[in-house]
């Protein structure tokens, strides 16, 4: 039986915030039962609320990490059943009750962005993963709680398939982060393709950069690989948003390597409005006859070369 939540008025700050952003992760919700689709879009606002202040460089870090604070304290007042003051954060409170969605998981999100704040780039991919964890994976599990599931490792599921998605992000992201003087790419990767920071701030392409970025790919592909071999059946149709998400990354992941990474030119690469729309009358038909495998990462591409991802 499908939980209820309130819905009035007061969702309407995160409706707002979820169509105007027109990104990926709300595309994902069409597929979900209204009331779930409700509570996704509040989960979505919260995160993508607190993702701008952290982004906003027309506002002194100070300010960001002050403002960042009073939406952790926010949080919690809500997580704990009392009164928060900040609208996304209201609307967020029944959504938290009903699906019992941690403070810890939301706090993680929000310690996620607060990195970008100090940290410009990262020396080791163990650094970046940690990041990945906290503004994807976190997420995931949030949002398996309202998506509803009935396997544990559904968790680990969320965590490997929020990974993926967000290498797929910052591969694809690479020129305009350089525009804010920040590389995702781990230092040591730069280093051992002889690629230099200057390069990549300067949107210099060249082979050893697409080497650099096929390793980064690599990975990608290993996340999504691992997400699909542990989603559990039983949890596979109450999945439906997620795994249109991992349809979405996948082939946005392999339209980047079948350019060869060239993402330093003025039109960023993205799947059209009409790729997308297919990805979703597929998902959704391949689950509706039970279908038992993902629309990502299918095991025999996974032969070690960019090429194949």
């Amino acid at each position: 039986m499908d939980l209820q939540i309130p819905i009035d008025h007061r969702m309407e700050v995160s409706r707002n915030i979820t169509r105007r952003s027109q990104s990926n992760l709300a595309l994902a919700f069409i597929l979900l039962p209204k009331e779930r689709r409700q509570g996704m879009s509040a989960l979505y606002a919260f995160c993508r609320e607190v993702d701008d202040i952290a982004d906003d460089t027309s506002v002194p870090i100070a300010i960001r990490r002050k403002n960042l604070a009073a939406w952790r304290a926010d949080t919690r007042r809500a997580c704990q059943g009392e009164s928060p003051h900040l609208p996304v954060i209201r609307e967020l409170q029944p959504v938290i009750a009903t699906y019992r969605l941690p403070f810890e998981l939301l706090d993680e999100i929000i310690r996620g962005v607060e990195m970008d704040l100090d940290i410009k780039r990262y020396q080791t991919f163990s650094d970046l993963e940690q990041y990945c964890y906290r503004v994807a994976s976190a997420v995931g599990l949030l949002s398996i709680e309202v998506f509803g599931y009935q396997d544990k490792n559904c968790r680990e599921y969320a965590i490997a398939l929020g990974k993926a998605l967000q290498l797929t992000n910052i591969l694809r992201d690479v020129s305009s982060d350089a525009e804010h003087d920040r590389i995702y790419l781990p230092q040591e990767d730069l280093q051992r393709h002889q690629v230099t920071p200057e390069e990549i701030l300067q949107g210099q392409y060249s082979d050893r950069y697409h080497r650099l970025a096929q390793s980064m790919a690599q990975r990608a592909f290993q996340y999504y690989q691992q997400a699909a071999r542990i989603l559990p059946a039983v949890d596979r149709k109450s999945m439906v948003a997620a795994e249109l998400m991992g349809s979405v990354y996948w082939r946005l992941l392999k339209k980047l390597a079948d350019k060869k990474f060239k993402v330093f030119g003025a039109e960023p690469i993205r799947l059209s409005k009409l790729q997308k729309i297919f990805l979703i009358l597929r998902t959704w038909y391949r689950l509706s006859i039970g279908a038992m495998t993902t629309n990502y990462g299918p095991p025999e591409t996974n032969k070690g070369t960019t090429s194949q991802v």
